[in-house]
């Protein structure tokens, strides 16, 4: 009899032991299902959501900087995932668009923006009014200016564009940090330091540490530790300041040293601008990364690999546009076709025997991989401009 009865405990824990589980599960079914409907659930709201609207914090962040900075590059980095095209030409970006970083209670929208040109630049490459006015378009709606500085050319890396310049003077109510990009290339990191005084105009002491709280005590360990060299530097940065010439912004909160690259100083970055966070409802879901659509999304990287691959002026006289999308079994099946001017380019764009076209689509369906996180079939075809307008 006590074995009978131990049994019939034992199948009884083994029958009802997955009863919660299954409760439980039915239950996140349904607060989801309420969630989507706008409809509140106290109860259930308390257990399962204790976050509300009220501790979301919101960041917008316009990223600017002159064409071939690394501006896409480093975006792309800094949220980890591949949203915005690249390549080795100017140009490569033509419209502003987001890129979205969620990160507990927090969310960083940083607009990616054309290359900053004077009017000769626009007249050279036949540049429209949109893409002129999509960087002051994004500082608009933006409450941080992220300012991308390349150190890799010696010959503009101290000091800043004046176009720059006149747009950091447009907007001196938005505050602005100074990113020097690709330090990956320097052979001595001693020279950043004098390029750090000139993009500052020597205004070292004025800029404010919004990095994290280890770089905040090492700081101020060697502030309390050399009191005595910290005056005498501020009054060396401030002495020569009146006669230098305006080639820097003397209103830098933060200045970040990184290589979009190699990786080196993006977790700082990306501590810097959460922290600037403010109290405000999220804009995006947290698994969005960008406003824009697959489609979009697929004609840039094709134009971009176009500029990689196609030599000179010619593949800004490429248009790219998108023939067919569609994902059917978890595959993305899609087309896009490339116009060119004339016959001459069409052969140039497909090489000998489709080689240089066939490379191209390799190149792009491993971008295309990279950025949906799921197998592409795609498939690139040319076509020669018509002379005659069609009906």
């Amino acid at each position: 009899m006590y074995d009978i009865g131990m049994a019939l405990i034992l199948l009884r824990r083994v029958r009802i032991k997955p009863a919660p589980f299954l409760g439980l599960q039915h239950c996140q079914r349904c607060f989801s299902a309420r969630l989507s409907e706008n409809v509140s659930n106290d109860h259930v709201t308390e257990q399962s959501n204790p976050a509300n609207n009220n501790t979301e914090r919101l960041i917008k962040v316009a990223i600017i900087g002159l064409p071939n900075a690394g501006k896409s590059t480093l975006i792309n980095r800094l949220i980890d995932h591949r949203v915005c095209p690249v390549s080795a030409k100017v140009h490569t970006t033509r419209k502003a668009s987001k890129a979205i970083h969620s990160k507990s209670n927090s969310q960083a929208i940083l607009f990616d923006t054309p290359g900053l040109v004077g009017s000769r630049e626009i007249k050279k490459h036949q540049l429209d009014t949109h893409f002129v006015s999509a960087c002051r378009h994004a500082i608009q709606h933006s409450s941080l200016i992220g300012v991308v500085h390349d150190v890799s050319n010696s010959w503009t890396r101290h000091a800043l564009n004046p176009v720059l310049l006149s747009v950091l003077e447009e907007y001196t109510h938005i505050p602005s940090f100074l990113i020097l990009n690709k330090i990956d290339t320097l052979k001595s990191k001693r020279i950043l330091l004098d390029i750090v005084r000139n993009l500052t105009c020597n205004q070292l002491e004025s800029i404010r540490n919004y990095g994290p709280l280890v770089r905040r005590r090492k700081n101020k360990a060697s502030s309390q530790e050399k009191p005595s060299n910290a005056v005498i530097d501020s009054k060396e940065a401030t002495a020569p300041a009146a006669s230098l010439p305006a080639e820097g912004w003397p209103n830098f909160t933060e200045i970040f040293m990184v290589s979009a690259m190699t990786g080196d100083g993006l977790r700082e970055v990306m501590s810097f601008i959460h922290a600037n966070s403010k109290q405000q409802p999220w804009e995006h879901l947290p698994d969005e990364h960008t406003d824009l659509t697959p489609e979009q999304l697929i004609v840039q990287s094709v134009r971009a690999r176009l500029l990689d691959f196609m030599p000179q002026e010619i593949p800004y006289l490429l248009q790219t546009e998108l023939e067919y999308y569609e994902v059917v079994g978890g595959k993305i099946l899609t087309s896009a076709i490339v116009t060119c001017p004339n016959d001459r380019i069409a052969r140039l764009v497909c090489g000998e025997s489709n080689g240089k076209l066939r490379q191209i689509n390799e190149q792009v369906t491993s971008d295309l991989i990279e950025t949906f996180g799921m197998p592409v079939l795609l498939t690139i075809t040319t076509r020669v401009r018509s002379k005659e307008p069609k009906s």
